[in-house]
This record gives structure tokens, C-alpha cells and sequence, in this order.
């Protein structure tokens, strides 16, 4: 299977320069079929993002990242590194990691000379690459010890997602999907309900990667889930973030909201998946956090009526029972204090 982003050597230039392309798996494909496409040019980048053949917070930044590099392949001077900068910030508003990682680009690349950026873009871009895989396999740890006794003690565990938070959304092993294919590479029985998520069927990508690694799941309408819960078929939902305010309030994918308060009406726990570059310090609460709107005509297409479609709602810190980072399981409301201890 095509790694979610990796890099491509193309030679050299005819100055002798190297020239590198990135390779994504295009998911506006899947589940029917998956190719990847190759990115050579900042623009390229950026309509990756913004359509959606990359998707996911994790895997937005680290797309952003390598987008810079080829932005500068070119020329590296103030203005294009400003140029590129501002074009990828401008592609999607909700995905904290997006920005993250373009501040921390320019945090990198402003002070050095225009001659030592080109190298030192791709080497930050791995980098955040790299630690991204490394976070999330530390979400599945952290995660596994949450699932673990819960498995043992009943035999089996029955999970809840919404949208995709799987190695997909990610450089490697996923945010909410994290800790269950742990559990099921540790050899314990899970199975998952898998939230279609409309209007994109993002749960169908889901359901294609459980599918891929042999795990149970059964896929099932958005407005199935209160039912489900109210059936007591549901022992525990994750879901993952695309930003996570300072209060612990937390922006997913729309309709997360709703399983969140179902799960509270019904005593199920609700934890939320995500790696610190996801926690936004500088977004007080849920209502600072910018919503997007995506395009009448996916939800629409074919009508005249008018249509709302924001993409992502948002989850008070009151209804979620922990965050899982890479550094461990942490109260909503004990964000600041847990990375000020290092936790």
C-alpha cells in the first residue's frame, strides 16, 4: 500500500542541483482505487490541500511542510518565502497543524540565507514528517492502555469513530485509529462502528483502511449512532481533531458534536485523539476557532435550494472524558498545565 506522503528524487537540475518531487496517495480516489499523484510545484501543493487529496490535520501540515520546500525550489529569497507561506496558509482554516507547521517553516527558514533555505526546507519538512509517525505510534501506546483492561474485563470492546483518523488523515499509524489497530495487533478482539460522515463519506475511507487491516467494523448511517448507543452497543468512542483550544473545547469533523452528546446522555466515554501540534494555546475556547465552509455543491449538487455546509463543529471540553496525546491521557481542561509539566 502507497505510504500516505513520501518523497521522489527527480535527478538533477542543469546546474546540478538535486530536484525532489513528494508523492501523495490521492484520496479523492478512494476507496475505488488508490493512485498516487506526484507534487512538483507550489500550487500543486496547495490545491492538494485545499481538494482534499490530502486530508486529515496531521497529514495537512506535513503536506504544508514539503509545500514550502518545492514553493522554493526555484528562488528562496524574503519574498517568495512570504509568497509561499501565505499561499498554503490561505488553503484550509481549520486545521490548527497547518499553520503550526508553516510557522514553524518560517521559524526555520527567515533567519538563514536565501542560498541555505532550499536544503534546510526539505530537511524541515522530514523532520516534521517524522515526528508526526512517531506521535501518532505514541497515541496507539497510550490509547492501547486505555483499551486494554476495558478488553480484557468484557471479553471484547465495541468502538465508535467519526470521520477518518486513521493512518490516512496521518504521515503514519493515525490519531483515533491509533490505538485500535494497537488493540488488534496485540492480538485483542475490536470491533468498530464506523460513521459515514456526509457529506464527503469520509467514513468510507474508514471503513477501507479496517477493511485493509483485517479489522472488525461495520459501517453505518451518521444518524445511526444515537441508536446504537441508546442500544447499548457502543462501549466507547475516539475521534480524532483538527484543533484543540486552549480550554480543551475541540473543533472535528461536523457531527462530532452530536455523538459527543449522545455519548454523554447514554455514560459512554468520549475521548478525543490527537498529537500537540493539534493544541492550539493561542485559541482561548471553542468559539475562537475559525469554521469552514466547504462548497454548497457538495452537499447539493443537483439542487436549487440553498445550502450551509460547514465542515467541522465543535466539542466543549465538558463532554469529552480525555485527550490522548502523545504524551499521555490528559483532562480537557488540564491542556496548558500538563505542557508546562512536560507531561
Amino acid at each position: 500500500m502507497f505510504p500516505t506522503i513520501s518523497e521522489e528524487d527527480e535527478g538533477a537540475d542543469k546546474d546540478g542541483n538535486g530536484r525532489r518531487a513528494v508523492l501523495i496517495l490521492d484520496q479523492t480516489r478512494l476507496p475505488a482505487r488508490a493512485e498516487q499523484v506526484r507534487l512538483t510545484t507550489l500550487e500543486e501543493a496547495a490545491h492538494a490541500i485545499r481538494s482534499m487529496q490530502v486530508r486529515g490535520a496531521p497529514l495537512i501540515g506535513a503536506t504544508a511542510a514539503y509545500g514550502v520546500a518545492l514553493g522554493l525550489s526555484a528562488t528562496a529569497d524574503d519574498a517568495t518565502l512570504g509568497h509561499v507561506l501565505d499561499t498554503l496558509a490561505a488553503t484550509r482554516p481549520t486545521a490548527v497543524n497547518l499553520h503550526w507547521a508553516l510557522a514553524r517553516m518560517r521559524r526555520v527558514l527567515a533567519p538563514l540565507a536565501p542560498d541555505r533555505r532550499r536544503a534546510a526546507a526539505w530537511r524541515e519538512a522530514r523532520a516534521i514528517a517524522a515526528e508526526d509517525a512517531a506521535a501518532n505510534a505514541a497515541i496507539g501506546r497510550h490509547g492501547l492502555a486505555l483499551l486494554e483492561p476495558l478488553i480484557r474485563r468484557r471479553g471484547r470492546i465495541d468502538l465508535m469513530t467519526h470521520c477518518n483518523a486513521g493512518w490516512l488523515a496521518t504521515v503514519a499509524h493515525g490519531t483515533a485509529l491509533a490505538p485500535i489497530h494497537a488493540a488488534h495487533a496485540a492480538g485483542l478482539p475490536v470491533h468498530v462502528w464506523v460513521s459515514e460522515t456526509r457529506p464527503r463519506n469520509q467514513g468510507w475511507l474508514t471503513a477501507w483502511e479496517l477493511r485493509q487491516a483485517g479489522i472488525a467494523h461495520t459501517l453505518i448511517a451518521d444518524n445511526a449512532a444515537g441508536l446504537l448507543m441508546m442500544q447499548g452497543k457502543v462501549d466507547l468512542l475516539i475521534v480524532g481533531a483538527d484543533r484543540i483550544a486552549a480550554n480543551g473545547d475541540t473543533a472535528n469533523k461536523i457531527g462530532t458534536y452530536l455523538k459527543a452528546l449522545a455519548a454523554r446522555a447514554h455514560g459512554i466515554p468520549f475521548y478525543v485523539a490527537a498529537p500537540a501540534s493539534t493544541i492550539d494555546f493561542s485559541c482561548p475556547s471553542g468559539a475562537d476557532i475559525p469554521i469552514e465552509e466547504r462548497a454548497a455543491a457538495e452537499l447539493a449538487a443537483s439542487l436549487d435550494s440553498p445550502a450551509a455546509n460547514p465542515a467541522f463543529d465543535i466539542t466543549p471540553a465538558g463532554l469529552i472524558s480525555g485527550i490522548i496525546t502523545e504524551s499521555g491521557i490528559h483532562a480537557p481542561d488540564a491542556l496548558r498545565t500538563s505542557s508546562e509539566q512536560g507531561a
